[in-house]
């Protein structure tokens, strides 16, 4: 790092004038002394020894001020360590003051209690113009604080504590009041600041202290509790801000005053993943990893996670020549330390497949591109999602086995779970193409193939969050199919972190079960979003549209025949599946491989006969 000349003469100046202060304040403190101690009037005969002796007293405390590291500090950040330092500095000097007078013999007259009172009136003078320096700096006087926004926290806890003390620093921001539901904290002082009372008092002190904003500081607390604090901010007409997630805080990625606009994340809160990092690095690190359909949502988010265990290769394969040069740009900015191979092709095409391993030998495939748009891929786009999500499934694993790769990773969908439509029951039979590819015999060594099935993400391409965006963006309304329409949520990093550790767990053969939580209304999820966009129902209207084709009230993650087993990781569990007839693969392939396009009709009666779970339902209710 370069500093400029500039900077190292303004440090070394402040540190001069720190000296010079001290100096005084040590003069002045020993004439004060003098003064108090002959009630406020010295004595014409007792000047001399004063004047005299402070030419032995100032060094002896300027030698204890510099040996004991008082100007290591900087004033604006004066606390008890620095307060400490004082102490010690100017107590070792209170011993060696009558030690140097007498050693040296110096003939002057100096009461004793000038020798107590001196060190006494140095600490004040020292500590208090530190602290007095830092409250000037913090803007802690109310002349200085008028002209920031008011802001009221809501919690009392660590975060709200570590959270005051930075806003001090804000020329932004300015604490006037905490809320908080323990009865303990209420009436109690935060580094100065008040706990007012109960969250649902916020209305009540926002329209008493002219609050337009107020932060939910309460980053541990469950997302029912950080939902109803949303709702209350809502209902006061304040803006809600939040505090960095718990995980960014704990890694030290941020502070917690990096204050941000509270998101659905935020509501839906999930606790952080554990993920077996020695594990992970072990399957991951200098070696080569092949992603399909990394120009996704789930696909680019697993690539930014695997980049992370510094991969000797990266294989980015993608058929959107767009979607790869997004992430091909992304990662020259964000990880220009990995190396990637941007790949453009087909999962479906053998040779191209087969090219691309047999050159670059991966070790691990995480097998994301899929036809996933459920109401797209049910009618007349049927047959493309027959062959993408289960021919392209069955080229690129079976070209794994082929060429030796350690483990293939399926993502899957809880829409494989007794399916209704034609994209989950599609996305059921690649389960299926794996766990046969899985039991049958091989000559070479066994790759282990594994599937994840989890539900939605937040945020991902096709689903509602950025629908309900655009719909309020254009001032409503948001259309939802049904009133009581549910699903499973979870957000795309923490999906593709259970991805990556459910990869690594599998032994070969499992269907991983990931924990989704508890199932969200839709029309609560658009509620959500229409205060957090700082609008009530009264300015965006929801609509329901009915059902659309293929489309189920709620989602599962288990079929009905299906149990599942507990693993090591709180998050993951083993669907016990139904086992596969083999005869099936070999005529299904023969089937998805002819030229001629296949109709609907024909496409469901074949999903039936294979898929026995499969329930098509054509119509909406």
């Amino acid at each position: 790092m370069v500093v400029s000349h500039r900077m190292i003469s303004r440090f070394n100046s402040r540190i001069l004038l720190a000296i010079a202060h001290d100096i005084s304040a040590a003069a002045l403190a020993w004439l004060i002394a003098y003064w108090l101690r002959f009630n406020l009037s010295i004595p014409s005969e007792y000047w001399p020894s004063a004047m005299s002796t402070l030419a032995w007293v100032v060094p002896v405390q300027a030698f204890a001020f510099w040996r004991f590291g008082l100007y290591r500090g900087i004033w604006r950040f004066a606390s008890l360590p620095d307060l400490r330092r004082i102490l010690t500095a100017v107590g070792v000097a209170a011993l060696l003051i009558p030690l140097a007078l007498f050693m040296f013999q110096i003939k002057a007259t100096v009461p004793r209690s000038v020798l107590v009172l001196d060190p006494i009136l140095l600490l004040l003078i020292m500590g208090g113009s530190r602290l007095l320096y830092r409250a000037w700096k913090e803007h802690r006087f109310g002349a200085l604080s008028s002209d920031r926004e008011p802001i009221i926290i809501l919690g009392a806890g660590g975060a709200a504590a570590s959270l005051v003390r930075e806003l001090a620093h804000s020329n932004e921001w300015r604490v006037v009041g905490l809320l908080d539901d323990m009865p303990t904290k209420q009436g109690r002082d935060l580094y100065g600041v008040a706990v007012l009372g109960k969250l649902d008092s916020l209305p009540i002190h926002a329209a008493k202290l002219d609050v337009k904003h107020a932060v939910i500081a309460m980053p541990s607390a469950a997302h029912g509790v950080r939902r109803h604090a949303a709702q209350i901010c809502t209902e006061a007409n304040v803006a809600a801000l939040t505090v960095p997630a718990f995980e960014d805080l704990a890694s030290g990625k941020v502070t917690v005053s990096a204050l941000r606009k509270i998101e659905l994340d935020d509501l839906l809160g999930r606790d952080p993943v554990q993920l077996d990092d020695a594990g992970l690095h072990g399957l991951l690190t200098d070696q080569v990893v092949l992603v399909s359909g990394a120009g996704g949502s789930i696909g680019s988010e697993l690539a930014r996670q695997i980049a992370r265990f510094q991969p000797k290769l990266l294989i980015l394969f993608e058929m959107s020549e767009f979607a790869l040069y997004k992430i091909e740009q992304e990662f020259a900015v964000n990880f220009p330390q990995v190396h990637i191979l941007c790949a453009i092709g087909d999962v479906k095409h053998r040779a191209v497949v087969d090219n691309l391993l047999n050159q670059y030998h991966p070790s691990v495939i995480f097998h994301a591109a899929a036809y996933k748009h459920v109401p797209l891929m049910e009618q007349s786009n049927a047959w493309q999602a027959m062959r993408n999500n289960v021919l392209g499934t069955y080229t690129l694993a079976s070209a794994a086995q082929r060429h030796g790769v350690a483990k293939f990773v399926l993502i899957s969908t809880d829409k494989a779970v007794n399916p209704t439509n034609v994209m989950g029951a599609s996305k059921r039979l690649a389960e299926m193409v794996c766990q046969s590819l899985h039991a049958a015999p091989a000559e070479t060594p066994r790759t282990r193939f594994v599937a994840v099935r989890f539900g939605n993400v937040l945020g991902s391409s096709g689903s509602v969050i950025p629908k309900f965006q655009e719909q309020i963006a254009h001032g409503g309304p948001i259309t939802v199919t049904h009133p009581d329409i549910t699903r499973y949520f979870m957000s795309i990093p923490e999906a593709c972190q259970l991805v990556l550790q459910a990869g690594l767990m599998g032994d070969g053969g499992e269907i991983f079960v990931l924990d989704m939580g508890e199932p969200v209304k839709i029309a609560d999820l658009a509620r959500d979003m229409i205060r957090l966009s700082g609008y009530s129902e009264t300015d965006i209207k929801i609509v329901y549209s009915g059902l659309r084709p293929g489309e189920k009230l709620y989602e599962e993650l288990l079929a009905d025949d299906e149990h599942t087993l507990p693993t090591p990781h709180p998050k993951l569990r083993i669907a016990q599946a139904r086992a596969v007839d083999d005869a099936w693969l070999a005529l299904a392939m023969e089937w998805l491989t002819q030229d001629s396009i296949v109709c609907e009709t024909e496409v469901k009666n074949k999903l039936k006969t294979w898929v026995t779970e499969y329930t098509p339902q054509s119509q909406p209710d």
